[in-house]
């Protein structure tokens, strides 16, 4: 396969994907850095994708390696309750990587931006060991003008997630021991892994209801991301009955010896998303997005129970 030469050779490749311009860009890739048309007020989060940190090659096609570098980021801004606006992307190749690889990486990226009308304005190129990735997007608030946050909830709110739970950590497991054939028999699982889908709709949705007292998406896990959602000093009671979780999660467990709930609850890499809302609040949830599933309620004081038993919330750390 051709390699690739040159920055210019590379940027020539960017732009066969990534049309310039766009509805908040009035100038766009090719100076020393774009401009943009800003709301008053703007979300703002980056990721960095790295490969055999957050991706392995020999199961990651380069278009899933694309569309999960954005579909990260998107998510957070989902999280947020806003809509994406426009992103920047800087990449790391090894000199070996051929022209044909990095095709499909930006092909899969592409192909997710234009599903939210995303414009790349600008980005960096560097030499590296591995592949790697950085995704800085930024996003608005909806017609409420609000932003969901973190550390808001209150005791008595119900906590509920939407979208699945658990689902990508055994697509992650299976793909780690059976590579790509694990899609035969765990479609949605090794799906949920690959390709998370950004729950952009449903956090606007909740951005606009006012019982929705806090919210952020599910990426390391709900063990270690719920106390992150929650004030400090507050913990909650979980309940997760069998019947909630996806049948891939419950049917890899059975065969493993393992709790589905506590599967679930370690599981990272969801992108689901996980909030807290008010009595009232959570009816109008219920009733805007009857996909939302309840799994707790906040409590008064620190500690976490689990279907009624004390459990220790500790889920993946980077660091760790």
């Amino acid at each position: 396969m051709p390699h690739l030469r040159s920055e210019d050779d590379f940027l020539a490749l960017v732009d066969r994907h990534f049309p310039r311009g766009g509805e908040t860009v009035a100038l766009s890739r090719g100076d020393d850095a774009a401009v943009i048309s800003c709301p008053d007020r703007m979300c703002v989060t980056t990721d960095l994708f790295l490969e055999d940190v957050h991706f392995r090659r020999s199961y990651f096609s380069p278009e899933d390696v694309g569309y999960k570098a954005l579909a990260v980021n998107i998510s957070d801004v989902a999280a947020m309750g806003a809509r994406p606006l426009g992103f920047v992307l800087g990449l790391v190749s090894p000199g070996e990587t051929d022209r044909e690889y990095w095709n499909e990486v930006l092909a899969g990226m592409a192909e997710l931006a234009g599903a939210y009308a995303l414009p790349l304005v600008g980005g960096d190129l560097s030499r590296g060991d591995k592949v790697g990735l950085t995704v800085t997007i930024w996003g608005e608030a909806g017609p409420s003008g609000r932003f969901l946050t973190r550390g808001t909830a209150k005791p008595g709110d119900i906590l509920f997630v939407v979208g699945e739970i658990g689902l990508a950590r055994v697509g992650l497991a299976l793909l780690e021991k059976d590579g790509r054939s694990a899609r035969e028999s765990f479609p949605a699982a090794v799906a949920a892994h690959l390709r998370p889908v950004p729950r952009v709709d449903e956090g606007g949705i909740l951005a606009e209801i006012p019982g929705v007292t806090a919210c952020m998406d599910v990426s390391d896990g709900l063990a270690r991301d719920l106390p992150r959602l929650l004030p400090p000093g507050m913990g909650a009671d979980l309940f997760l009955p069998p019947g909630m979780l996806h049948p891939e999660v419950t049917a890899y467990v059975a065969g493993h010896g393992r709790q589905p709930e506590k599967e679930a609850i370690f599981g990272g890499e969801d992108y689901a998303l996980v909030a807290s809302a008010t009595p009232e609040g959570w009816k109008t949830v219920r009733a805007a997005l009857p996909g939302a599933s309840p799994i707790g309620m906040v409590g008064g004081k620190p500690g976490y129970t689990l279907n009624g038993a004390p459990f220790a919330m500790n889920g993946f750390d980077h660091f760790g």
